[in-house]
């Protein structure tokens, strides 16, 4: 492991954590994975290569465990502990194709070993790659559908159903040659039984009701799918317009302020959208009605993304696609 690259910083990043620390963790670790199952892995065996990101909490690094590559997510810090045992617990409960793979764990240094995505996040490829990729309506959909999947799945979990609360382009992933999206960062997922006030989430993909401090449930989680579908569908960052603070975001949404309508959006995509933005919780749609309207749209519409040659983008930093299916026509009302 080359120095600097580690799971728990050197000198240079500021202190790793007593061997007394340590232990507390893995002790919280164990009773936080009581009655879930996955790999408890050797950190020994696994190659850091180098850091590729972070999440609700913690660094993302790239790594190589028995051959293949991996993501290693770690905790700086005590007051990630919670969110770390959080994703820990919830994860090892999931098993989806749209949702990111655990793997397992380690216990000293402690690290979540996770699928890792080689196409990144859908909000940099939407908003940070350089060149911009291009993409195409159709590929917006299938996105869109397969979070619906993903998050449909977790509400119908039993004995426990989940709520994510942080759905967003930064916590999509991206794999296949970015054909394929998968749900991560479960820091904040919490079982759908629980009474929740806390504000969790970020603004601008937030429900009006969790920053309200309202109860709320899983609808919190269809709101959210609706401004990821309206940003793939656009290319904008929602709610840019508004600028300012968090708190401009929420007071507006709270206000009713949603994103403008796209213009030559079909009208079934437009309904759903506006439907699952909807002040009430109560009248969105659950997400499995969701994700079986998008699954019948993508069929009417006999919408399926492929994806054609890969290409260096510039100086070899970023990675690009050029797609095959022709666009659909989407602009701001």
């Amino acid at each position: 492991m080359r120095a600097g690259l580690g799971v728990f910083p050197t000198a240079e990043g500021g202190p790793a954590r007593s061997p007394a620390e340590e232990a507390c963790c893995s002790a919280a670790m164990a009773e936080a994975a009581a009655g879930c199952v996955f790999e408890d892995i050797r950190y020994e065996d696994i190659q850091v290569e180098a850091a590729v990101g972070r999440g609700t909490f913690g660094v993302v690094f790239k790594a190589v465990w028995r051959g293949k590559v991996v993501a290693i997510k770690s905790i700086e810090s005590d007051s990630e502990r919670s969110a770390f045992l959080v994703e820990l617990r919830q994860l090892s409960r999931v098993n989806h194709p749209n949702i990111v793979k655990l793997y397992g764990s380690c216990d000293n240094p402690v690290c979540l070993v996770m699928e890792f995505a080689e196409c990144g996040s859908l909000y940099n490829f939407l908003h940070g790659a350089e060149p911009q990729p291009r993409y195409t309506a159709a590929h917006a959909m299938s996105w869109c559908l397969q979070c619906a999947e993903g998050v449909a799945y977790l509400h119908a979990m039993k004995p426990k159903a989940l709520i994510h609360r942080d759905l967003k382009p930064p916590n999509l992933l991206l794999v296949a040659q970015g054909t394929v999206l998968k749900i991560c960062d479960f820091g904040t997922a919490c079982d759908i039984q629980t009474y929740m006030t806390n504000n969790k989430g970020s603004a601008a993909w937030m429900a009006p009701e969790v920053f309200e401090g309202s109860n709320y449930s899983e609808k919190c989680d269809v709101f959210s799918w609706s401004i990821i579908l309206w940003e793939v569908m656009t290319r904008k960052k929602p709610f840019d317009e508004i600028g300012g603070s968090a708190f401009c975001i929420m007071w507006a949404v709270h206000r009713g302020t949603r994103p403008p309508l796209i213009r030559d959006l079909p009208e079934p995509i437009e309904t759903l959208m506006t439907r699952c933005w909807d002040k009430e919780p109560s009248q969105r749609p659950p997400m499995s009605e969701v994700r079986d309207t998008m699954s019948h749209l993508m069929k009417v519409c006999h919408i399926r993304p492929k994806p054609s040659v890969w290409h260096s983008g510039t100086a070899g930093r970023y990675i690009y696609l050029q797609w095959m299916i022709d666009d659909f026509s989407c602009s701001l009302v």
